[in-house]
């Protein structure tokens, strides 16, 4: 197979301990990795800081989130932009940064091309042109998107956590506009708001079309497949059997599918004072592997290759997509 990109964050110099950070390092700046399965090279294509004004004055996390490839450009996003790159050359096409983007997960174009964005802080997927004309809002709760929130304040450099679904991931199905939902484990369709899918009773990311079957990764080390049409789940492939008893695998985010192998994304277990989100953890783990990418052969179920990320510097995986060539 030919190379992919990583998507995601690097982490910051250690800072002292303090109240309420337990020494967390957090995210000082966006970075887009292209990695050679075959020789584990790893290159560096692009890192990004956020301009200050559009990011928390305190410590902001500054990462590249979940991204798309379409018509030879990424989409990538950090937690208030949107940017727009050319590929392979990675020349910068298009950027936005709206006042209601606060926790931006996910961006991926339309065929009018619009932009559709999970909007997490405010429990929204918008869809805007890229000059920042917003066509369409929801909430993915079924409320008024503007009932717990303003369209006269600028999110930008707020804190809305704690969420009470976070959208993750936006995906299409035929005209259908679907959303993942972070807490409640399912994805909803936005434009034909009866479909459902419930995919786990743990905490999801992702929506993968791929020859006609969605691909969920569930951040405890599973991958859901369902089928879009029944709405029903057809297989859970539990990638912890796939190592050593007492394993801990990372934050599983970021899938791509290349024929019967699964590249998926892992990054490392990060404290964090929203102790829920990784309630799955216990004690007990004895390896806790590096944030890295990870390849696994479904016909012979077991993990082929592992590539560290950690000495680019990469702390945190979001997207895992093929190049073009």
């Amino acid at each position: 197979m030919g190379s992919f990109y990583v998507i995601g964050g690097q982490q910051r110099a250690p800072r002292p301990l303090r109240a309420g950070n337990r020494n967390w390092n957090g995210y000082e700046r966006g970075v887009i990795m292209r990695v050679d399965p075959e020789t584990h090279d790893i290159k560096t294509c692009v890192t990004y800081v956020s301009p200050p004004e559009v990011c928390a004055a305190d410590d902001p996390a500054i990462t590249l989130q979940a991204s798309t490839i379409q018509d030879s450009m990424l989409y990538t996003c950090t937690q208030t932009e949107v940017l727009i790159y050319a590929l392979p050359s990675f020349e910068r096409l298009g950027y936005l940064s709206l006042p209601c983007f606060n926790d931006v997960h996910h961006v991926r174009p339309t065929p009018e091309g619009n932009l559709l964005v999970a909007n997490a802080g405010l429990e929204m997927v918008v869809e805007t042109t890229p000059a920042g004309e917003l066509r369409r809002v929801w909430n993915v709760l079924g409320e008024d998107p503007w009932g717990r929130f303003s369209r006269e304040v600028d999110y930008r450099r707020i804190e809305t956590k704690p969420h009470r679904a976070h959208p993750n991931y936006v995906f299409t199905v035929g005209d259908e506009i679907w959303a993942t939902r972070f807490h409640q484990g399912d994805a909803i369709c936005l434009t034909s708001p009866e479909k459902r899918i419930q995919i786990s009773s743990e905490r999801i990311h992702d929506g993968v079309l791929h020859d006609g079957r969605l691909y969920f990764t569930v951040v405890s080390g599973s991958i859901v497949v369902a089928n879009p049409q029944t709405l029903q789940v057809e297989q859970v492939i539990n990638l912890n059997s796939m190592h050593a008893e007492g394993t801990l695998l990372g934050w599983c985010r970021g899938i791509f599918i290349d024929g019967d192998k699964l590249w998926v994304g892992f990054s490392r277990i990060r404290p964090t004072k929203f102790r829920e989100n990784v309630s799955w953890v216990m004690h007990g783990f004895k390896h806790v592997l590096p944030t890295r990418v990870a390849c696994y052969d479904l016909s012979r179920r077991r993990c082929v290759v592992e590539i560290d990320l950690e000495p680019t510097g990469l702390g945190a995986v979001y997207s895992v997509l093929p190049t073009l060539d």
